[in-house]
């Protein structure tokens, strides 16, 4: 079989992506986890959608929600728990959750299991949206540099 040409594309050929653009001490806390970003070898602009593999232990993101972009998550094999302000439920092989933009329901995912879990995460990208961290010292601000992880003071992450 001939390899696939756009748009058709075989994730396995999709470079795989692993850390985080969290400062420390957060990117640790996302562990084994990569990502194939589908949606940019598709060519795709307005939204992401990116493969995750996530290992034992890791997380998908700091518990966030976003003030304009929606986000969607569907479990491909394994087991991850989601966690959001409503609590804990487990989603298993083939269960999804969406988290519609601006409404302030902090949630991630997280894998409490031995074996790693795989999902397909997908979100729209709005110039303008800002994420929210409840549990954590983070926020992101926008400079004439670009985009900096500050703590919630001000301070910047060195």
């Amino acid at each position: 079989m001939n390899p696939p040409k756009l748009p058709a594309i075989d994730p396995s050929t999709v470079e795989e992506v692993r850390g985080s653009g969290y400062p420390e001490p957060f990117r640790s806390r996302m562990g084994d986890r990569t990502k194939r970003r589908l949606g940019e070898a598709a060519g795709l602009t307005r939204f992401g959608v990116n493969l995750v593999t996530l290992g034992p232990g890791g997380q998908s993101a700091l518990r966030h929600w976003h003030t304009l972009e929606d986000e969607f998550v569907y479990v491909l094999s394994g087991e991850v728990v989601l966690i959001s302000d409503e609590g804990e439920q487990i989603l298993g092989a083939g269960m999804c959750a969406g988290y519609p933009g601006g409404q302030r329901n902090a949630h991630h995912l997280v894998n409490r299991s031995a074996t790693a879990a795989r999902y397909l995460e997908i979100g729209n990208r709005i110039e303008g949206d800002n994420a929210f961290y409840p549990d954590d010292d983070l926020l992101w601000v926008e400079t004439e540099g670009g985009t900096i992880a500050a703590h919630k003071d001000g301070r910047r992450y060195e």
